[in-house]
């Protein structure tokens, strides 16, 4: 064990990453874990963390990196208090686990056709009580495939014996952490990364959660990024969280002036990030290969809820219901010994993962800076929980309290003032600085951000 924490899941994130050369910044870690849980979320939260720190600082020159444990962990949640204001609810009061005839399985409804994909299957109103009935009379994979079948997002509660003999667990656990793919670039079109990101262009394609804390932490440290959604996307309890640092845009890839306006700034961009399921960007017309074509230098960053291969690479999923399906949940209710699923303490497959996003992008750009090449960079939640499994799932322990409290900034959001957790991670003493305030979806234009507009 190191100073951070755990220094297994450092070694598996520097392989991943393709590290044979050492990272000149130093790393300083302060403040103590606070999480009680069965596997180890905050040394995760904290590798993560540091390696998207330390890639910052090898591309930008900085030669310290400072890190607080315990606002790790507070940044893989809500870290926004709002003053004389409140957030909406960021679950729909639907989704969560309920129980089957055999066992449990957890509905995620967020979505408004998620919502309705699961109402319609059930033959249930939007009423929690109701849902809850019916669900007593499916089988838990029956309902699941039902559900899935629909459009809808449900996952059947597995132990974690169960997952790793199943098709899906067993094609996730073969996949590497990070996959990998080059192709020829050059390095013309990259700005000279002179103690931050500023002139580097970022197009965000992602929702929540762990793409967004990618785009937004490199939004931190100087990036422009213009996030894209769709007419209709909404992520009302979360707009405070994901949107800050950056301009947030509209376009409708399927009529033909956003096509090309989208192509235009794809162009433009050094690295894209997104979320889409695999296969989703291929039926608008933008696979690899038509990106590579649009601009053959963009660092291409993605991700997908279950992997890449297996049978179900092109399924819907989240943190939560990637928790379930793992065995992560259910090995919670069984060392915490209560009679029903328990969700780890933070969603640490999201930020995990979303710190991960960015180490992977900032390793990209060093190295394409450095031989010209453009490369290409898959992830998963279920590669990430498979990383949390394989380092050791215990009973929980509950940490010495700490008398360490986080400091708070304040901040203005479009909603109104609000205090927010300083950020754990600073470079050569200084912190991110995010240049655009929180903002609702959809309220700038389609054009690369300037600093202060």
């Amino acid at each position: 064990m190191n100073a951070s924490g755990n220094n297994w899941f450092d070694d598996q994130i520097s392989e991943a990453l393709g590290q044979s050369e050492a990272i000149p910044a130093k790393v300083a870690y302060e403040g103590a874990f606070q999480l009680t849980s069965i596997v180890d979320v905050s040394s995760l939260a904290l590798a993560a963390m540091t390696s998207a720190a330390q890639q910052l600082a090898a591309l930008v020159g900085a030669a310290k990196v400072s890190i607080d444990r315990r606002r790790a962990e507070l940044w893989c949640g809500m870290t926004l208090k709002p003053q004389k204001w409140t957030l909406p609810e960021a679950w729909d009061p639907v989704a969560g686990n309920y129980r089957a005839m055999d066992g449990w399985i957890r509905l995620h409804t967020n979505v408004p056709r998620h919502l309705s994909a699961a109402l319609r299957v059930l033959g249930a109103d939007a009423n929690r009580d109701a849902v809850a009935h019916k669900v007593l009379s499916w089988n838990r994979l029956d309902l699941e495939q039902a559900v899935v079948e629909a459009g809808g997002v449900a996952a059947a509660m597995n132990g974690l014996a169960d997952w790793a003999a199943h098709p899906q667990g067993r094609a996730v656990a073969n996949e590497p952490l990070i996959h990998w793919h080059e192709s020829p670039g050059s390095n013309s079109r990259l700005p000279p990364f002179a103690g931050s990101l500023d002139g580097l262009r970022i197009l965000d394609l992602t929702r929540v959660l762990a793409g967004p804390v990618a785009t937004r932490f490199l939004a931190g440290f100087g990036a422009s990024v213009l996030r894209i959604d769709p007419p209709h996307w909404r992520e009302d309890g979360v707009e405070p969280e994901v949107t800050l640092g950056k301009a947030c845009a509209s376009l409708d890839l399927n009529k033909t002036k956003d096509r090309i306006r989208f192509e235009t700034l794809l162009s433009e961009a050094h690295v894209l990030v997104h979320g889409y399921r695999p296969g989703a960007l291929d039926r608008l017309g933008y696979d690899e290969s038509r990106r590579r074509e649009i601009n053959a230098d963009i660092v291409d960053v993605s991700l997908s809820a279950y992997g890449w291969t297996g049978p179900w690479r092109e399924r819907r999923g989240f943190d939560s219901i990637v928790q379930v399906n793992s065995g992560l949940a259910q090995e919670g209710m069984k060392r915490f010994g209560t009679d029903r699923p328990v969700q780890l303490p933070i969603q640490a497959l999201d930020h995990g993962t979303g710190y991960l996003m960015a180490a992977a992008a900032l390793c990209a750009l060093r190295r394409q800076r450095s031989d010209g090449r453009a490369r290409s960079a898959r992830l998963s939640l279920a590669r990430t929980a498979h990383l949390l499994i394989a380092n050791g799932v215990r009973d929980p322990i509950t940490p010495t309290p700490s008398e360490t409290c986080a400091a708070e900034l304040a901040e203005m959001t479009h909603w109104g003032p609000a205090r927010r957790v300083t950020f754990p991670a600073e470079l050569d003493g200084r912190g991110p600085v995010w240049r655009r305030k929180a903002a609702p979806f959809r309220t700038a234009d389609a054009e690369w951000p300037t600093h202060g507009k």
